[in-house]
């Protein structure tokens, strides 16, 4: 790289978005490191992440699935409350229909330990299951995501607006990531392409 005047890029300096630092109850870690999973639906993960606009922070939770590492469900908020994380589970519930038994694994940050999110998971039959305190690699796949969004989409830019940072993390997220971009882990395929695969496979295992 040093050869031909490469250089990689490299994050910026991280803000801290999980407060842990609350006496609510905490859900055991049902995951234990473990991101391999088997189909679709059985395994979510959520986090919060943040970008700096020319008007202010602008907060973003995902919900993203195991299998094929899509993100089912987002939201988008210029505050970091509750209503964030439902709203994006909210999406993601409404638009896969997952079976009940599904796991959803998180941090322990107050927003995921509150009564009304606790409550909305009860409502779906979804699983809660947190990292341990203090241990981002628990909840590994969606603090990559992240990084991948950042250090692809928005680094090295200018800051925009909340307008134009919003309308490029809705292209990352639907136009890029779910349906273009490649991953190893997928054998090089996009997730929405490997979920496709997926469903075919089985369709024609049982015709």
């Amino acid at each position: 790289m040093k050869q031909y005047g490469l250089v990689a890029r490299a994050r910026r300096k991280t803000r801290m978005t999980t407060n842990s630092n609350h006496r609510l109850p905490v859900a055991l870690n049902l995951l234990n490191q473990d991101f391999t999973v088997e189909k679709p639906n059985q395994v979510w993960v959520t986090d919060i992440s943040y970008f700096q606009t020319t008007q202010g922070w602008m907060y973003l939770a995902v919900v993203l699935d195991l299998f094929n590492r899509q993100i089912v469900g987002w939201s988008l908020d210029f505050r970091m409350k509750k209503e964030l994380i439902m709203d994006a589970l909210t999406k993601a519930y409404e638009t896969r229909k997952p079976e009940a038994g599904l796991i959803c694994h998180s941090d322990q940050g107050s927003q995921y330990c509150s009564h009304e999110y606790q409550q909305l998971l009860k409502d779906y039959n979804i699983c809660c299951s947190m990292s341990r305190k203090a241990q981002c690699l628990d909840n590994a796949c969606a603090e990559t995501f992240f990084h991948s969004m950042k250090v692809e989409w928005f680094y090295g830019k200018p800051l925009q607006s909340k307008y134009f940072t919003q309308k490029s993390i809705i292209e990352y997220i639907e136009v890029f990531y779910n349906r273009q971009r490649l991953h190893s882990t997928l054998g090089y395929l996009p997730p929405c392409q490997f979920e496709a695969n997926y469903h075919f496979s089985r369709f024609h295992l049982s015709a």
